[in-house]
């Protein structure tokens, strides 16, 4: 299955990069994973966007998700698969979250202080 969703990254990582895809949507896009099912009927492939003043990452999912047709036949006449999945595109949203994560740990919030603390009492009872 490894082979399978290499195979399919490295065909679409050649399309992205040779520019094969005319629509204005799809800004500087880098296919990061593709995890296809055990049947290989439908793979799900996951994309970075660099992230650009003119590029929204979520047109250009939707540039690609409109380029399926054309982007899946050439995966099925690259790779002679019986059965070419069905490709669903999707934004890794992976960076984002390893960079808040970041930020949370660069500049952690400071210690929650008690407003109102309740006198002790040297841990003596009432009786």
């Amino acid at each position: 299955m490894r082979r399978v969703d290499e195979a399919i990254r490295e065909v679409l990582g050649d399309v992205l990069q040779r520019g094969e895809l005319k629509d204005p949507r799809i800004g500087f896009a880098t296919i990061t994973a593709v995890r296809t099912s055990a049947d290989l009927r439908h793979a799900r492939v996951l994309v970075s966007v660099l992230p650009t003043d003119d590029a929204d990452p979520s047109a250009t999912v939707d540039g690609l998700a409109s380029a399926h047709g054309y982007i899946q036949r050439r995966v099925g006449e690259e790779l002679k698969l019986r059965n070419t999945p069905t490709l669903r595109f999707e934004l890794d949203e992976t960076i984002d979250r390893a960079l808040r994560i970041q930020e949370i740990l660069d500049d952690p919030p400071p210690p929650a202080v008690d407003p109102d603390p309740e006198p002790s009492d040297g841990g003596a009872t009432g009786s």
